[in-house]
């Protein structure tokens, strides 16, 4: 069965920007979509009427709008909507096995404070097998050009080896692929700590030349299978010192989506977002992927 694009809709800006933003990146890659709005009849212990009729009717009418919206904005796309009797992250994480990617909307102040991502958005994006996607409204509003493009590279951050950033690599190029725009892969590094300076630790640096052809090296070969594989996408490899989520950032002016890996381990005191996704979740002035990997 194909795999569809899940976005998840409440009725504010910033739902209806994800909605908007997963119905264009559907219809690039030719996927289905699905609109879900979680409701759960909670009755609270307070001494007021309260209507159970009402709010499902309410809740309904939330998923038609926007199911309306984007039809008519994308009449050609094959488009679902349901309401998920359940909690908010419950009810997206519930859709998990048939998605190519979760969506989700994400308040923000302009490119200086970026996202405001809620305890949802948070549970959500730490809980995820599949990449999340966070949205903001205006992010919403930058409309495709006439083939369906939009401007801005693919900026993904590589970290560690080839399989640790392999899924991250993997979403960024084929996002790329569909959109008809260039990857800009980044890699971060920091020179070792002095107490960490030893013949045995730094003999792979000293065998590729030094610090910098070794990170050089590692991000090329780490981006290799992915240029063999999507030949006809642009690549730009930047290797640069400094924290990952900060050049990152500085690397993220002219990017049309920002793609970070996420571990999916769980420690414990459970699964967490990770703090270069959570510096691009907050502070990028684009749409940030998180893509889990082991």
């Amino acid at each position: 069965m194909s795999r569809e694009i899940v976005a998840g809709v409440d009725g504010s800006p910033e739902s209806l920007a994800a909605a908007d933003w997963a119905a264009r990146e559907a219809h690039r890659r030719g996927l289905p979509l699905r609109l879900v709005h979680a409701w759960r009849w909670e009755p609270l212990d307070i001494p007021l009427e309260q209507d159970r009729g009402s709010q499902e009717r309410i809740a309904e009418q939330v998923i038609r709008e926007a199911e309306a919206t984007i039809a008519a904005r994308r009449p050609d796309l094959a488009l679902t909507a349901e309401v998920l009797h359940d909690t908010p992250v419950a009810a997206l994480l519930s859709t998990e096995k048939e998605v190519e990617m979760l969506v989700i909307g994400s308040r923000g102040h302009g490119a200086l404070a970026g996202f405001l991502l809620g305890s949802y958005g948070q549970q959500i994006i730490a809980e995820a097998s599949r990449p999340v996607v966070a949205v903001r409204s205006r992010d919403g509003d930058a409309a495709p050009d006439g083939e369906g493009h939009v401007g801005g590279e693919i900026l993904v951050g590589q970290q560690g080896g080839p399989e640790d950033s392999a899924p991250a690599l993997g979403f960024a190029f084929e996002t790329a692929a569909a959109r008809g725009v260039p990857v800009r892969a980044v890699r971060a590094w920091s020179l070792p700590a002095l107490y960490a300076y030893s013949p045995a630790s730094m003999a792979l640096a000293d065998q590729a030349g030094g610090l910098v052809p070794f990170e050089e090296k590692a991000l090329r070969e780490a981006v290799a299978p992915w240029r063999e594989r999507f030949p006809d996408v642009p690549v730009t490899e930047h290797v640069e010192v400094g924290s990952a989520g900060q050049v990152l950032l500085s690397s993220s002016g002219a990017a049309g989506l920002l793609v970070v890996g996420r571990r999916a381990r769980r420690g414990a005191l459970g699964s967490r977002i990770g703090s270069v996704a959570h510096a691009a979740l907050h502070l990028a002035p684009c749409p940030v992927a998180v893509v889990p990997h082991v």
